[in-house]
């Protein structure tokens, strides 16, 4: 039986990896933060290890006797005071992963990337592995630093010192997303209380197909290699309209133009409160993906529509009194 460890294993897409890793008999440890809410992982038959990707002597403690580590801790946030903790998190502590990777003599190292490292525009436009990143510009805190880090994962994999596969996933939904701070604006459409819909785009994709690439990037992913894991590129109108579809209330109607949105973030920045300018501009860019090298590589190959993704997050949402 395989032994893997898994950084960020709390979290949405954390917690039902290790559901889906535990299904293909896997053996699994986590690394989790002893002040950390596990409680979506408390069911689970895990090995518990108490670290953190900032400290590598406690990761280097915990990845002995592995032989694979997944590395999915992060933060996420479009902040420009959040910045300097997001490079702490996003950029130190991957290179303190793949320094205990080395230390410990772990096989393969798969890193949670994301799909912002690719790039995303302002008019609708697919991206894949080989398009070129045109938005350094506008020095987005969480691009930048999950750039850097996935830069990093490479760079180790090119010294032929470490095994290392990246995995891009695009927009995840499923159940117990709302927990994340990224879907406030989803749950007011749900709840019916957002009027406004922007421009740009998405691709929304089901954690169930997402955890299932991930193994799948895990046992037949290249070294060196990014795999985007991506499913419907969508409006942001239409996924509004598919987030009120399936809970029943009016979908938004209201154009919010992009200059107002671009206003709106000005003013947040400075009064440090409500939108952010880095908000203002992921929100109306596009962000469309391609995942066929996935599907032609690893065998990769979305079961769940973006509605059927969106219908299992208002679900969960209805569940847990999101919901009237």
């Amino acid at each position: 039986m395989k032994k893997v460890i898994v950084t960020g294993a709390n979290g949405f897409l954390g917690s039902n990896l290790c559901k889906k890793l535990l299904a293909h008999d896997y053996e699994v440890s986590v690394v989790v933060r002893k002040n950390s809410d596990i409680s979506e992982l408390k069911d689970l038959k895990l090995n518990y290890f108490y670290g953190d990707v900032t400290d590598i002597n406690s990761l280097k403690e915990a990845f002995k006797g592995h032989d694979y580590v997944l590395h999915l801790a992060g933060l996420i946030s479009y902040k420009k005071y959040d910045r300097e903790k997001m490079h702490l998190i996003n950029v130190v502590g991957t290179e303190n992963v793949i320094h205990a990777c080395i230390t410990a003599g772990i096989k393969k190292l798969l890193h949670l990337s994301s799909v912002v490292t690719i790039g995303s525009s302002f008019f609708p436009h697919i991206h894949n592995e080989q398009s070129e990143y045109k938005i350094k510009n506008l020095d987005l805190g969480y691009f930048e630093t999950k750039l850097e880090a996935e830069k990093k994962v490479m760079a180790a994999s090119k010294l032929k010192s470490l095994f290392t596969i990246c995995v891009n996933p695009s927009t995840i939904y499923g159940f117990a997303d709302a927990k994340k701070g990224s879907r406030k604006n989803q749950i007011k459409v749900a709840q019916g209380k957002l009027p406004f819909y922007t421009a740009g785009g998405v691709n929304v994709i089901s954690v169930d197909d997402v955890t299932d690439g991930i193994i799948m990037a895990l046992e037949k992913g290249a070294n060196g290699e990014r795999y985007i894991l991506a499913n419907e590129n969508i409006s942001i109108k239409e996924l509004f309209q598919m987030i009120a579809h399936s809970a029943g209330k009016p979908a938004p109607q209201i154009y919010l133009p992009t200059f107002l949105l671009h206003i709106a973030g000005w003013m947040g920045d400075r009064l440090k409160k409500g939108l952010s300018r880095e908000n203002a501009y992921t929100a109306s860019m596009y962000h469309w993906f391609d995942s066929s090298k996935a599907k032609k590589d690893l065998g990769f190959l979305p079961k769940k529509s973006a509605q059927q993704a969106i219908d299992d997050s208002v679900s969960w949402m209805r569940q847990n009194g999101y919901l009237e």
